[in-house]
Order: structure tokens, then C-alpha cells, then sequence
């Protein structure tokens, strides 16, 4: 296996090498065209994901996520999700990364097969960085109206994170 996985990058490179040179296209022009076209793309879409880590920082800097959790605490009792879980549920749709530490900082704290450990796996996997991929395709895209997708993406997300307490909670996975 571990040959497979160091001789697979180069072959793949030498067959569509090989693949323009018998179909006689030039490989490195549209090479060259399709990273100009990425750069296009990706300085189409740094301001908006500027903005988006931006505001995920003082969001969690100034307080307001641990504000919001205690606020909403009688309604994750009702699912009887753990207080520990909730910071994920509201910054997994917004950053990858900052919901990532959320997690590690559990798994830390509990272990991945704890009743928390289990419920944030089962939460990292059903739901999405929805916010930072509405900003990434939708803004390379030059789409500004995002409305019926936020709500049904996030409805899913919702719908995420609830089925992964009741999963864990009711059913034991």
C-alpha cells in the first residue's frame, strides 16, 4: 500500500502528460490557464472569507458564544445535549477550523468514545461549514442572493446536530 501511495501522484501526472501529447494539446497552456483562472477565483473570494474569520474572532473573543449557550440551555436539556457540545453546534456552520478545536479540546477533555466524544464525531460528520461555503462558491460565483439556500442549509445542519445527541443519547451509537 505504501508503494501505491507514493508512486500515485507521479503516475497520474505522467498519464495526462501522456494524454495531451497523444491527443496533441498543450498540456502546460492550459495548465497555465486553468491556475490563472483560480487566482481570479481565489482574490474573488478573500474578502468575504476575510470578513467571515473576522467576525467568527469576535465572536468567540468577546464572549457571545458562551452568552448563547447558557441562553439556549433549556433547550438543549430538552434533547438532553451536554452544555460542552453546544459552542460546536453554533460554530460548525461558521469555520471548519474553529469547530475542529472544539472538538479536539473535547476529545481532550472526555475521550472520543465518551458520550460527548461520540456526539461530536457524529456532529463534525452530518453537518457543514455552511456560512464559509455559501461565501466560497456563492461569491465566486458572483451570486448575492443566498436566501432559500442559507435557510435549507442550515435547517440540515440543525437537523445535524440534533439527530447526532438523539443518536448517541436515545440509541447508544
Amino acid at each position: 500500500m505504501e508503494a501505491v501511495s507514493i508512486y500515485s501522484v507521479p503516475c497520474f501526472i505522467f498519464i495526462f502528460l501522456m494524454s495531451g501529447f497523444i491527443k496533441k494539446v498543450d498540456v502546460y497552456s492550459c495548465f497555465v490557464t486553468g491556475a490563472k483562472s483560480g487566482l481570479q477565483s481565489a482574490f474573488n473570494i478573500i474578502p468575504s472569507l476575510i470578513g467571515l474569520m473576522a467576525a467568527i474572532a469576535m465572536f468567540r473573543e468577546s464572549g457571545c458564544l458562551e452568552l448563547l449557550t447558557r441562553f439556549i440551555s433549556p433547550l438543549t436539556d430538552l434533547i438532553h445535549m451536554p452544555a460542552e457540545l453546544v459552542p460546536l453546534g453554533f460554530l460548525r456552520p461558521v469555520s471548519g477550523s474553529a469547530s475542529l478545536a472544539v472538538v479536539t479540546d473535547i476529545f481532550s477533555n472526555f475521550g472520543p468514545d465518551s458520550v460527548q466524544g461520540r456526539i461530536a464525531s457524529i456532529m463534525m460528520g452530518s453537518t457543514e461549514t455552511t456560512f464559509y461555503t455559501i461565501a466560497v462558491y456563492f461569491g465566486s460565483a458572483g451570486i448575492k442572493n443566498v436566501r432559500y439556500t442559507l435557510f435549507a442549509a442550515l435547517a440540515a445542519d440543525l437537523t445535524g446536530i440534533i439527530m447526532s445527541v438523539i443518536l448517541v443519547q436515545f440509541f447508544g451509537f
